[in-house]
């Protein structure tokens, strides 16, 4: 996995958690009268709503690539099968050198 999509799959995991958040800020301030509250709800929830849009849309972009990833190493490997299997081999036989020296 590439750094940029470990970094994207931990921002995705991180907006869902603020979001979380802000939802039970909502909730919590549901109760409170006054129309600067008001209004700051609204924009949470406008902000809100947006993150979790754009949020989908990363999710979604993610999936694509780890799916066109996976078909490009799909078709590699059915155009070159015996570069594959050395390719398997030598990682093999590397995991199985680092293993046997512990």
């Amino acid at each position: 996995m590439e750094t940029t999509e470990i970094t994207r799959d931990k921002l995705v995991s991180d907006m869902k958690v603020v979001i979380a958040d802000a939802e039970e800020l909502l909730r919590a301030t549901a109760g409170q009268a006054g129309e600067k509250v008001a209004a700051a709800r609204a924009r949470i929830q406008d902000s809100m709503d947006a993150a979790k849009i754009k949020l989908a849309q990363l999710s979604e972009v993610s999936a694509e690539r780890a799916k066109a990833a996976a078909r490009a190493t799909d078709d590699y490997v059915h155009e070159h099968p015996w570069h594959a299997v050395g390719i398997a081999a030598l990682v093999g036989l590397v995991l199985g050198t680092l293993i046997s020296r512990r």
